[in-house]
């Protein structure tokens, strides 16, 4: 397939005002302008795709879902996000849970989002680990970019209200904290013995502990940590532990982000914003504002936007963004946020996020700019498919 005469947003450092796109397959085998593009490449193409000034972008990108974890329409039935008769569940994987034939992930298509963060929620200190996953197909092992690309880590208002409510641990910060740093210490030493026990045939291996062996990639950097945080002093203890324990960590929420800018830039902190479109619920949203990501981009980040699905319905990612860019994040950045940034926080960006030679033939058409308001998607292609729409 070629697509061609296209207004072109690759996320990377040039953009193509009157652009062509090469996809061979599932992948993206080249891009660039119109003027640079071979006739016989055009008359070796059976498939040639004139979008006459569209403009294209990357499939987006939502960075924090519970996609297929709160099943649309259902009640207990379909809630499989929270384990929350055990604070401490880091054996828990998103893998099992996901109902892929969710009718949210045709919602998601139709709104060109194309890949998703999805995993369990924020009832637990600790409640499991997260995939990366395309949003069309029937079956998890064909769905999936990542089986484990991050623990969720929960600080905060939410842990404290589910365990007071049980009379069980943790019912102050103080607890949440605790909890975490004594699971972490547990791994980190049946870390050591395993090595211990590996490297000495006279000293014994300990007993297989499910939880521990959960979190070793997590003390070894190979799995990121992302911390459910939204008040400033959460934010401030997930940066606490993670350098207590040499953490990758990601801070998603980060709803008073913009209180602590300077001190995020000084962190190099990875950071996702949202939901948006959402009121103060609770207490520790008082200082909600949709100028956050603008915020922290102004003092150096690199904010990603999530919904948080299903708190924001996940077709309203776009929609997202462009409030978020009407209230001061800049036009590259705000496109950035819902694909580029999501992907190389989730550590995927050699697959998706930009458009560039090798990657996913992930794109959604647009007929006007993207950011200029409600706009709904042309045709969306994912993995070199026309999934959605008609060209």
């Amino acid at each position: 397939m070629l697509i061609i005469h296209a207004k072109i947003h690759t996320m990377e450092q040039e953009n193509f005002l009157d652009g062509y796109i090469q996809i061979q397959n599932t992948k993206i085998t080249a891009v660039g302008s119109m003027d640079a593009l071979q006739p016989s490449l055009v008359q070796a193409e059976t498939t040639v795709l004139d979008l006459h000034g569209m403009h294209v972008l990357p499939g987006l990108i939502d960075a924090h879902t519970h996609l297929g974890m709160w099943e649309d329409g259902l009640g207990f039935e379909g809630d499989d996000g929270n384990e929350e008769t055990d604070p401490v569940t880091p054996h828990l994987r998103a893998l099992d849970a996901v109902n892929p034939l969710d009718r949210c992930f045709s919602e998601a298509l139709d709104a060109g989002i194309t890949t998703v963060l999805t995993g369990p929620g924020s009832a637990n200190p600790i409640g499991g680990s997260w995939v990366a996953m395309k949003t069309k197909g029937r079956r998890m092992e064909d769905m999936v970019l990542s089986s484990a690309i991050g623990m969720k880590f929960a600080l905060g208002e939410n842990p404290k209200t589910v365990y007071n409510g049980k009379n069980q641990t943790p019912n102050t910060r103080m607890a949440t904290a605790a909890l975490i740093r004594e699971t972490l210490e547990k791994a980190r030493r049946y870390q050591q013995d395993m090595a211990r026990a590996a490297a000495d045939e006279d000293f014994d291996a300990p007993e297989f502990d499910a939880k521990s062996e959960a979190l070793l990639p997590v003390l070894q950097r190979k799995m990121k940590a992302f911390f459910h945080a939204h008040r400033a002093d959460d934010l401030f203890t997930a940066i606490r532990i993670s350098k207590e324990f040499d953490l990758d960590y990601v801070l998603v929420h980060t709803t008073e982000g913009y209180c602590i800018s300077d001190e995020l830039v000084q962190e190099n902190a990875a950071v996702i914003t949202g939901p948006l479109i959402c009121d103060r619920a609770k207490p520790e949203l008082r200082g909600h504002t949709a100028a956050n990501p603008g915020i922290l981009s102004k003092a150096g980040l690199h904010p990603a936007i999530c919904t948080d699905h299903p708190v924001v319905p996940i077709q309203y990612l776009l929609l997202s963004a462009v409030i978020a860019y009407g209230e001061g994040l800049p036009y590259e950045e705000t496109l950035r946020s819902i694909t580029l940034y999501p992907a190389q926080i989730a550590g995927i960006s050699q697959r998706v996020g930009s458009i560039a030679a090798g990657k996913d033939a992930d794109l959604v058409i647009y007929a006007e700019d993207p950011l200029a308001g409600y706009v709904k998607p042309v045709a969306v292609l994912l993995n070199g498919e026309i999934v959605r729409g008609t060209l």
